[in-house]
């Protein structure tokens, strides 16, 4: 989250110039280089509208989030071993009396999400937590309340802020069985040498966003935790790290008696390359076995094209189209539920530097909870107003 909130202070790829805002953004850049302190303040809405629904069910879903985050390096400001403070804070509301977190499962019969960050329970801890970083981050610890995306399974057009809206191009690719945000927990990270990292950590499966502080009681008397172990190789420079790699992630799920899910585990093989500067191709897939993930079988496909250049993931103007198969959960959707398809395509277009518009359109072949409907089409806008 830090990257992304420095590179939106310095990113110039734009199709209209704000320069009124100069002033605001130069401000900006002197608070972080006299504090060490940066911020942001982001508004997001989205609208989906499909073809077809489940009978007596919604066809279209709307909402909006709007996010504070930031961090302030504390510790070791100019020097290869720092310590930050990060943070995000979130409001999600609704438009429609659907919401789009919901609306691929309740009203189209998909076993899966759409946007699923866009919910309607108010005011949400994503993050807070402490960072520490040793040689210029060849080590790092983090240590807090956690969004487990941040740190499971990253590569370059995983964000339902930014890139993809189907959840199958996301974070393992639905078969993850992952907590919610403000997980309390830890991760650390490491370079072992110029091109190979290791991730590990874990984090509470009980975490409610809502009341994050209860993270203290379910962590200790629950005792119920999500651990992942993530080796990567970074097959370009380090600084393409979210670009340019392969990576194996292994997780485990403990089982979870208030709400009756079995433990769970699974493994997951990522891809992800760009070539001449402006291309990037992808190649996804993993199983779980058990658990309370979505899908237990999942295979992502996909590419993305950025005229401008492909530098920070999320920032500036990006085509990205991609196909998934995927094999839902039995424990969650019954015996023998349909094998499922999904296609999408979407692009962002940074119209200024702080405005971008993302629409997007998906087709989901064989939902397996709608026996009715062998496609349906979904279209979506979305849209960033960040300072």
């Amino acid at each position: 989250m830090p990257k992304r909130i420095e590179s939106d202070l310095f990113e110039k790829e734009y199709l209209f110039d704000t320069a009124f805002m100069n002033p605001w953004y130069g401000w900006k850049e002197q608070l972080f280089e006299k504090y060490g302190y940066l911020f942001a303040v982001d508004y997001y809405p989205v609208a989906l509208k499909a073809t077809q629904a489940l009978p007596n069910r919604d066809d279209d879903a709307a909402s909006a989030v709007f996010r504070f985050s930031g961090f302030w390096q504390l510790l070791g400001r100019g020097t290869r071993n720092t310590g930050t403070l990060v943070y995000l804070v979130e409001h999600r509301h609704r438009y429609t009396d659907t919401l789009p977190s919901a609306f691929a499962l309740q009203n189209l019969g998909q076993a899966g999400f759409m946007e699923i960050p866009f919910g309607d329970d108010g005011w949400h801890l994503t993050n807070f937590y402490w960072n520490q970083e040793w040689n210029d981050g060849e080590i790092g610890l983090a240590a807090g309340f956690l969004d487990v995306t941040d740190w499971v399974d990253v590569w370059a057009l995983t964000s339902p802020w930014s890139d993809f809206y189907n959840f199958v191009f996301s974070i393992g690719a639905a078969t993850f069985d992952l907590p919610d945000d403000a997980a309390l927990g830890f991760g650390a990270g490491a370079w072992l040498n110029k091109s190979i990292y290791v991730i590990g950590g874990f984090e509470d499966l009980n975490s409610d966003p809502t009341d994050p502080f209860n993270g203290f009681n379910s962590f200790w008397n629950d005792h119920e935790f999500f651990k992942h172990l993530e080796i990567g190789w970074s097959t370009s420079a380090r600084e393409q790290y979210y670009l340019d790699k392969l990576h194996l992630t292994l997780w485990h799920a403990d089982e979870r008696d208030e709400i009756g899910i079995d433990a769970g585990w699974g493994g997951f093989l990522s891809f992800s390359h760009t070539f001449s500067g402006k291309w990037l191709m992808f190649a996804r897939g993993g199983f779980a076995e058990d658990g309370g993930s979505l899908l237990t079988r999942s295979l992502s496909i996909g590419g993305g094209y950025a005229p401008g250049g492909i530098k920070t993931p999320g920032v500036g103007h990006m085509l990205g189209v991609g196909a998934n198969w995927g094999r839902p959960n039995e424990n969650l959707f019954g015996d023998n539920p349909d094998d499922q398809i999904t296609a999408e395509a979407y692009c962002r277009i940074q119209i200024t530097k702080e405005l971008a518009i993302t629409p997007d359109v998906q087709l989901l072949i064989n939902p397996a909870l709608n026996a009715d409907e062998n496609a349906i089409w979904v279209f979506g806008i979305r849209a960033r107003l960040g300072f």
